[in-house]
């Protein structure tokens, strides 16, 4: 009885969850861009298993697929270079009707150029350099209008080169077998960002050569006849010339403004081995300035897409505003023509999450007190972010990775690439759904709709992660016939008064009373209707243990309704079961 009771439970947790993504999202596009993601690496032979997160349970492959960027909901960016693959390319990705760029160099993929890529009518950034491709380049090929940024070098193709490719701003058909460079009239490589179209007649050349020295000459006796009256105005003063290279120590505000070479330099070249993680937007990289100071270099990948410099902008602000003990700093940003960068102090410590779940053998683990440090600490940057910024900031994506600690362990909110500054006067929601799924609040999911009662939400969650140790989701609860939600298990488990059954086991002590307290406070957070939730000035004095009580009778109270409600429903869901399977017996028992 009670593992039909836990299996139906599921059930319909599930169809709840499923119910509430459809009414959240505003098409299908999610579910069609996921499965085509899923036959996309299908076909690209992940042999090695690098990505691991692409999970099509999941409601959208843009809440937390890594190498993958949304905007607006649909797929625009694929960052997929330098991760082994040796399958080929598949007709699935014509699904991703809004991708904008697709980044494969430096794989082992084979096979022809589809021509069907032609059909992306979006496509601006294609990049399937250092690959082994083969053949021709698709005639159809030249109907992709869009195109800024082709990278076709080393790899087996032979044969012509669509003309129209060559007005593309940026190109590289170099290290093939294609007609181009020397010996044909199109070079290889496009010279720079102007297109490379038809050759000009002569005649035209020689006049447009002409007006541009005539232009020159007279722009060049404009500038010395004005240094040479500005000089004799300002005789008397001094001025001493500085080299061009120190432009990158202008500083906006306390933010440091990188050149390129510097950041380069900083990460050796944005080396693979240097990868310290990636997100939404980017890569995030392990680097040393030139004054040996350790930092985090986050790379953004999607420059290309207008979202992408608005994250950039974003996190910028957000930053600038927001300066908190338990809130991430910025160091400073680069901005290139095609490159933004961010620029962090190097958390030694890496994250929650990895305190948690992926420690190396002889790594220090999260004893209690430092757990309960972390959820002070925590809820002190949130109850900042909402109460003491002007505008107010909604993180929209906590949970213990984007919690960071320092070398004391301190905690520190980072990856503000999700938050919204909310401007009180105008509204309190902000709509379009981000975050990771199990950390979404309700009414965030179903409606779209964040305030600061989703942070609370998420906050709650997480403090259920550093009890238990576990993940917000984890279907290997299945085998068990345990809840696939951490939110639904430790509910049963505190039905059950299982207490040492939900603390992680890597704690050798802890108080149980202080363990209790948090757990209530992550229940409190984690109430379905988001008017119940507390605010995160309450949250800090109920950690205390100031005012807890009174609100945890209070929920005791409508769990306990909730409790029978459920229990009512399944009995009724049951009974129809077995009356349907049993019917035919019940009519042979009857008299005749």
């Amino acid at each position: 009885m009670s593992t039909s009771f836990s299996f139906l439970h599921f059930h319909l947790n599930l169809l709840i969850l499923l119910l509430l993504c459809r009414k959240g999202l505003s098409s299908n596009d999610y579910d069609v861009e996921g499965h085509a993601l899923i036959e996309l690496l299908r076909d690209l032979n992940d042999s090695n298993n690098r990505i691991r997160d692409w999970n099509i349970n999941f409601v959208s492959p843009c809440f937390s697929w890594s190498h993958v960027t949304c905007r607006n909901g649909n797929v625009t960016s694929l960052s997929l270079a330098s991760n082994g693959f040796s399958g080929t390319l598949s007709p699935s990705m014509t699904k991703l009707k809004f991708l904008v760029s697709l980044d494969l160099q430096n794989n082992d993929i084979s096979g022809a150029l589809p021509d069907y890529l032609s059909s992306m009518s979006n496509l601006q950034n294609l990049n399937l350099a250092n690959n082994s491709f083969n053949g021709p380049i698709p005639a159809a090929w030249g109907q992709l209008y869009n195109l800024k940024h082709l990278d076709l070098s080393s790899n087996d193709l032979t044969g012509g080169i669509p003309l129209q490719l060559f007005s593309i701003p940026t190109y590289n058909f170099s290290g093939t077998h294609l007609t181009c460079g020397n010996g044909f009239q199109q070079p290889c490589v496009s010279s720079s960002s102007v297109p490379v179209s038809i050759r000009r007649p002569k005649l035209q050349v020689a006049v447009t050569g002409a007006s541009c020295g005539a232009f020159l000459l007279l722009l060049v006796g404009a500038i010395v006849t004005y240094r040479c009256n500005y000089r004799r105005k300002i005789k008397h003063d001094e001025f001493f010339d500085v080299e061009g290279d120190v432009e990158h120590n202008i500083s906006l505000g306390q933010l440091r403004r990188f050149s390129w070479r510097e950041i380069q330099i900083a990460t050796d070249n944005f080396s693979e081995n240097n990868i310290i993680g990636q997100g939404g937007f980017g890569k995030v990289y392990k680097g040393y300035l030139s004054d040996n100071t350790k930092v985090a270099v986050k790379r953004l990948t999607d420059y290309h897409n207008p979202g992408g410099e608005a994250a950039f902008l974003r996190e910028v602000q957000l930053i600038s505003v927001a300066v908190h003990r338990n809130l991430l700093r910025l160091i400073g940003f680069c901005i290139t023509s095609s490159e933004r960068i961010l620029v962090y102090p190097f958390m030694q410590n890496l994250s929650v999450a990895y305190r948690l779940r992926d420690l190396k053998p002889g790594e220090k683990a999260l004893d209690w007190p430092m757990r309960r440090r972390i959820a002070f600490g925590a809820a002190h940057g949130l109850e900042y972010l909402h109460e003491h910024c002007d505008p107010k900031i909604i993180h929209r994506d906590l949970k213990a990775a984007n919690i960071l600690l320092d070398d004391n362990f301190e905690p520190v909110l980072g990856d503000f690439g999700l938050a919204k500054l909310v401007d009180t006067k105008l509204t309190h929601i902000t709509t379009q759904v981000r975050g990771t799924m199990g950390h979404i609040a309700p009414e965030y999911l179903s409606t779209g709709k964040s305030s600061e009662k989703t942070d609370v939400f998420g906050y709650g969650i997480t403090l259920l992660e550093l009890v238990t140790g576990q993940r917000a989701i984890d279907f290997s609860r299945l085998e068990e016939e345990e809840d696939v939600l951490l939110l639904d298990h430790i509910k049963k488990l505190l039905r059950e008064k299982r207490l040492d059954d939900i603390v992680d086991g890597n704690m050798n002590t802890y108080d149980p009373k202080e363990v209790e307290t948090i757990l209530q406070v992550a229940l409190l957070c984690t109430q379905s209707s988001p008017e119940e939730r507390p605010k995160m000035a309450e949250v800090i004095t109920m950690l205390k243990g100031v005012g807890l009580a009174e609100k945890w009778a209070e929920w005791e109270q409508l769990e306990e309704v909730r409790n029978q409600q459920f229990s009512l429903m399944s009995r009724q869901f049951m009974w129809a079961e077995d009356s349907t399977h049993d019917q035919e017996a019940i009519q042979l028992s009857q008299a005749r």
